[in-house]
Protein backbone atom coordinates (compact mmCIF):
# COMPACT_ATOMS: atom_id res chain seq x y z
CA UNK A 1 0.00 0.00 0.00
CA UNK A 2 1.38 3.38 -1.06
CA UNK A 3 0.72 5.19 2.24
CA UNK A 4 2.53 2.51 4.26
CA UNK A 5 5.65 2.78 2.12
CA UNK A 6 5.43 6.58 2.26
CA UNK A 7 5.12 6.58 6.07
CA UNK A 8 8.06 4.23 6.48
CA UNK A 9 10.28 6.62 4.52
CA UNK A 10 9.47 9.65 6.71
CA UNK A 11 11.42 10.19 9.93
CA UNK A 12 8.65 12.23 11.57
CA UNK A 13 5.69 9.88 10.97
CA UNK A 14 4.86 7.77 14.03
CA UNK A 15 1.66 6.13 12.84
CA UNK A 16 -0.97 5.95 10.11
CA UNK A 17 -4.49 4.57 10.35
CA UNK A 18 -7.44 4.21 8.03
CA UNK A 19 -10.59 5.26 9.89
CA UNK A 20 -14.30 5.58 9.19
CA UNK A 21 -16.36 3.74 6.61
CA UNK A 22 -13.45 2.21 4.69
CA UNK A 23 -11.94 0.85 7.92
CA UNK A 24 -15.18 -0.75 9.05
CA UNK A 25 -16.02 -2.12 5.59
CA UNK A 26 -19.13 -0.06 4.94
CA UNK A 27 -17.87 2.42 2.35
CA UNK A 28 -20.06 3.22 -0.62
CA UNK A 29 -19.13 4.48 -4.07
CA UNK A 30 -19.25 8.09 -2.86
CA UNK A 31 -17.38 7.53 0.43
CA UNK A 32 -14.25 9.51 1.06
CA UNK A 33 -11.10 7.91 2.47
CA UNK A 34 -10.16 8.98 6.00
CA UNK A 35 -6.52 8.65 7.03
CA UNK A 36 -5.02 9.72 10.36
CA UNK A 37 -1.33 10.62 10.33
CA UNK A 38 0.55 10.81 13.64
CA UNK A 39 3.59 13.03 13.20
CA UNK A 40 6.17 14.85 15.27
CA UNK A 41 5.98 17.72 12.76
CA UNK A 42 2.32 18.57 11.98
CA UNK A 43 3.27 21.90 10.41
CA UNK A 44 5.00 20.06 7.54
CA UNK A 45 1.61 18.62 6.56
CA UNK A 46 -0.56 21.62 7.39
CA UNK A 47 1.53 24.41 5.89
CA UNK A 48 3.08 22.65 2.89
CA UNK A 49 1.74 20.48 0.07
CA UNK A 50 4.84 18.77 -1.35
CA UNK A 51 4.46 15.69 0.90
CA UNK A 52 1.21 14.70 -0.77
CA UNK A 53 2.47 14.17 -4.31
CA UNK A 54 3.67 10.67 -3.44
CA UNK A 55 0.13 9.85 -2.30
CA UNK A 56 -1.45 10.81 -5.66
CA UNK A 57 -2.97 14.03 -4.28
CA UNK A 58 -3.85 16.42 -7.10
CA UNK A 59 -4.83 19.24 -4.77
CA UNK A 60 -6.22 20.27 -1.40
CA UNK A 61 -9.82 21.42 -1.14
CA UNK A 62 -10.40 22.10 2.54
CA UNK A 63 -9.02 22.52 6.04
CA UNK A 64 -10.88 21.98 9.31
CA UNK A 65 -9.70 21.94 12.90
CA UNK A 66 -11.17 19.26 15.17
CA UNK A 67 -9.20 20.17 18.29
CA UNK A 68 -6.46 17.59 18.66
CA UNK A 69 -6.55 16.81 14.94
CA UNK A 70 -6.62 19.02 11.86
CA UNK A 71 -8.24 17.68 8.72
CA UNK A 72 -6.86 18.44 5.28
CA UNK A 73 -9.31 17.40 2.61
CA UNK A 74 -7.71 16.47 -0.69
CA UNK A 75 -8.64 15.16 -4.10
CA UNK A 76 -6.58 12.53 -5.90
CA UNK A 77 -5.82 12.39 -9.60
CA UNK A 78 -8.64 9.83 -9.90
CA UNK A 79 -11.17 12.13 -8.14
CA UNK A 80 -11.22 10.28 -4.85
CA UNK A 81 -11.64 12.54 -1.83
CA UNK A 82 -9.24 11.87 1.00
CA UNK A 83 -9.37 13.41 4.46
CA UNK A 84 -5.94 13.46 6.04
CA UNK A 85 -6.23 13.90 9.79
CA UNK A 86 -2.94 15.46 10.84
CA UNK A 87 -2.07 15.18 14.51
CA UNK A 88 0.73 14.48 16.95
CA UNK A 89 1.41 11.11 18.58
CA UNK A 90 -0.41 12.46 21.67
CA UNK A 91 -3.68 11.78 19.78
CA UNK A 92 -3.08 8.09 20.50
CA UNK A 93 -2.46 8.63 24.22
CA UNK A 94 -4.23 6.15 26.47
CA UNK A 95 -3.72 8.06 29.72
CA UNK A 96 -6.48 9.16 29.36
CA UNK A 97 -8.04 8.58 25.92
CA UNK A 98 -9.56 11.76 24.48
CA UNK A 99 -13.33 11.42 23.96
CA UNK A 100 -13.08 12.45 20.29
CA UNK A 101 -10.29 9.97 19.67
CA UNK A 102 -12.33 7.23 21.33
CA UNK A 103 -15.28 7.98 19.00
CA UNK A 104 -13.03 7.80 15.93
CA UNK A 105 -11.54 4.47 17.04
CA UNK A 106 -14.90 2.94 17.90
CA UNK A 107 -16.34 4.10 14.58
CA UNK A 108 -13.77 1.99 12.73
CA UNK A 109 -10.00 1.89 12.52
CA UNK A 110 -7.50 -0.16 10.57
CA UNK A 111 -3.89 0.36 11.57
CA UNK A 112 -1.64 0.76 8.54
CA UNK A 113 1.67 1.82 10.08
CA UNK A 114 2.48 1.63 13.78
CA UNK A 115 6.17 0.91 14.46
CA UNK A 116 5.99 1.77 18.19
CA UNK A 117 2.61 0.12 18.81
CA UNK A 118 0.87 3.27 20.05
CA UNK A 119 -2.15 2.84 17.77
CA UNK A 120 -2.43 -0.81 18.76
CA UNK A 121 -2.48 0.19 22.46
CA UNK A 122 -5.11 2.82 21.73
CA UNK A 123 -7.37 0.32 19.97
CA UNK A 124 -7.04 -2.21 22.79
CA UNK A 125 -7.88 0.40 25.45
CA UNK A 126 -10.86 1.75 23.47
CA UNK A 127 -12.33 -1.70 22.90
CA UNK A 128 -11.84 -2.84 26.50
CA UNK A 129 -13.18 0.24 28.26
CA UNK A 130 -16.77 1.57 28.32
Amino acid sequence: MRVVRWAGERDDVRGVALVGSWARGSAGVDSDVDIVILTDAPSLYLEFDDWAAELDVAGFIGLRNWGALTERRAITSTNIEVEFGITTPAWASVDPVDDGTRRVVRDGIRILYDPAGSLDRLVRVCTLSP
